[in-house]
């Protein structure tokens, strides 16, 4: 249990939660407030993200003209700017290796425009997920040799490649590596490895998307092609600005700390995506309705998840088709069938999710500190999402393994705290593992069937040893308390300029003190809405996502008028021209709770 007072006196919620209030620095809330015209309260969420006076401006209006470092810092870049240069005027046939997620559909689709900008074609290469996994392959880069390619990149993958980037160079391919994940001592062959995680890398940008790496490089090319004089009246340079809406997609879709250069990409980005100019997003945003101006809320949970599902379950290069085309018949095309494949893609996850929960729910005298779901015949697409779901659930780091064949191709998400990716190099270096790696909050890898309690028992000591009191009680952290009154208009527009909101800068969370539902029913498949009022007669529209069959969905709908605490996310709600609020529901509980 956590030391923290409980918040409001919530010690246990509707999510089986207990509230406490976000660390804050009183003063610093307060001098902030005065210092840039802010309420008090918003002071205080910017200290609580550990912003003081020297940072605020630059927080508050992130620009690349301070941000942006001269890609050249970044270890190989010049050579990689060089080689890639030379392949644009000598017309050599160029491929672009991505990974099959959005930061790989964006720094392919990002690159791939850039080359049409000078000029020059690029050829995209996205892998199967199933048929051919993560990465480079031996295989498919010796194909591209044969068909006629003399140089590939890769973007969003590579690092670790060695086998297949040796085949490829005793083949006589070139490789630029272009890159973001951890990175080992040794380098795989290849012209150049760009990736600010490299181990002999200073680069202070180690948290950026590979799409943002992917910025620099191409900033750094346009760079070697005007030394040369490759841009002309008839070959104008291009506005590299004009693609950030990509560099926004893939750095918020990847989940990357919206921190310092990222927050100034994405920032930037937002505002690109909201003059619609990319034909893909425009597309998609047309389908799923989206009239409003883009923040990254829509970016991750809106137009994301549409394009990584064909990379999930449908044809693995359909989003980096779509980020790259400029027909808009095309990209209308695509984007339907994208649309199809993510609801493919729920209907599948909903399924796994259900079997791998009524595993963990039978098993959970032995739960420990570790989720661990295996499932026959599991589509390995929606594992990821599936262990997500079960790490907030249970509030444990979360393993679903898909088998298949004998072999286990699994995916980790981790909660706060633990180290999951070292954990899993940990096993792959026991021999456990066929392979594998990570970070502290996501890891994958693949095994033997037979090795899968072995494996277990390993990953299960690794994280109880990281937790020396056991897993940690689930707690939700709030940014303040609210009136129903007090969640304005105003309030939600002032709150705005505090994002883009994600990893690292968390969307402010408060507390609706006090509040009674005066209406709750239940719409879609499993949300819950209701009409919040307060005892002077305000009334707050809200919803709880896939609350229905949860204590909190149940909690709302039963209240009965009771006086209730509602904490969750404030957004604006401008359907049919309305500048109203409406509070996206996390959490609840009795007024009474922690009396």
């Amino acid at each position: 249990m956590s030391s923290d007072p409980a918040f409001l006196k919530v010690s246990r919620s509707f999510g089986g939660r207990r509230w406490i209030a976000r660390p804050t620095d009183e003063r610093m809330a307060l001098a902030l407030a005065q210092g840039h015209g802010l309420p008090e309260l918003v002071g205080r969420v910017l200290s609580a993200r550990g912003i003081d006076l020297s940072t605020a401006e630059n927080f508050l209006a992130p620009t690349l003209r301070s941000l942006l470092p001269d890609p050249s810092h970044l270890k190989d870049m010049d050579a990689a700017a060089d080689r890639i240069a030379r392949a644009i005027m000598a017309g050599e046939r160029v491929a672009v290796f991505g990974d099959y997620d959005v930061d790989g559909a964006t720094s392919s689709a990002l690159l791939r425009r850039f080359f049409h900008a000078a000029g020059s074609d690029l050829t995209i290469y996205i892998p199967d997920r199933i048929a051919e996994g993560y990465g480079p392959n031996a295989p498919a880069l010796v194909r591209l040799k044969e068909a006629g390619f003399s140089l590939v990149v890769t973007v969003d993958c590579g690092v670790t490649a060695f086998d297949p980037l040796a085949a490829a160079a005793a083949a006589g391919l070139e490789v630029v590596v272009v890159d973001h994940h951890a990175a080992e001592p040794r380098l795989p062959q290849a012209v150049a490895v760009v990736n600010p995680n490299r181990v002999d890398d200073a680069s202070p940008h180690k948290t950026l998307a590979a799409v943002g790496v992917t910025f620099l490089l191409v900033v750094a090319l346009n760079r070697q092609l005007r030394a040369a004089g490759w841009w002309t009246t008839a070959r104008p340079q291009p506005d590299l600005m004009g693609w950030l809406d990509l560099v926004a997609l893939g750095t918020v879709c990847d989940v990357v700390p919206l921190v310092g250069l990222n927050r100034a990409l994405v920032t930037q980005g937002l505002k690109v995506m909201a003059r619609r100019s990319n034909p893909g997003i425009t597309a998609l945003s047309d389908l799923c309705k989206l009239a409003e101006k883009p923040d990254a809320f829509h970016a991750g949970y809106i137009l994301g998840p549409r394009v990584n599902a064909g990379g999930r379950v449908g044809a693995s290069d359909l989003g980096a088709r779509l980020l790259s085309t400029d027909d808009p018949g095309e990209a209308a095309d695509i984007a339907r069938i994208l649309d199809q494949h993510n609801s493919e893609r729920r209907s599948i996850e909903a399924g796994v999710l259900d079997e791998a929960l009524a595993q963990v729910e039978s098993t959970l005298e032995d739960l420990g500190g570790l989720v661990f779901a295996v499932g026959e015949g599991w589509h390995p697409g929606v594992i990821g999402i599936v262990a997500a779901r079960l790490k907030e659930r249970y509030n444990r780091a979360a393993c679903v393994v898909a088998l298949d064949g004998g072999i286990g191709k699994a995916s980790g998400r981790s909660v706060r705290g633990i180290d999951l990716g070292s954990a899993v190099i940990a096993a792959r270096h026991a021999g456990l593992l066929i392979a594998g790696g990570g970070h502290r909050m996501a890891a994958g890898f693949s095994v033997a069937a037979d090795r899968l309690p072995e494996l277990k028992r390993f990953l299960s000591d690794r994280i109880a040893a990281q937790q020396e009191d056991g897993p940690p009680a689930p707690t939700l952290e709030l940014d303040g308390v609210l009136s129903v009154g007090g969640a304005t208009p105003t309030l939600v527009g002032t709150l705005a300029k505090l994002g883009p909101f994600g990893t690292g800068n968390s969307e402010p969370r408060f507390a609706l003190a006090d509040a009674r539902i005066a209406h709750a029913s239940v719409v879609g498949e499993n949300h819950v809405r209701c009409i919040l009022t307060s005892a002077g007669g305000e009334r707050l529209k809200a919803i709880a996502f896939r609350a229905l069959d949860s204590d909190l969905g149940k909690g709302l709908l039963k209240s009965g008028g009771a006086p209730l605490h509602v904490a969750g996310h404030l957004r604006p709600d401008n359907w049919q021209g309305r500048n109203d609020v409406q509070l996206f529901i996390d959490d609840a509980a009795p007024v009474w709770s922690g009396a």
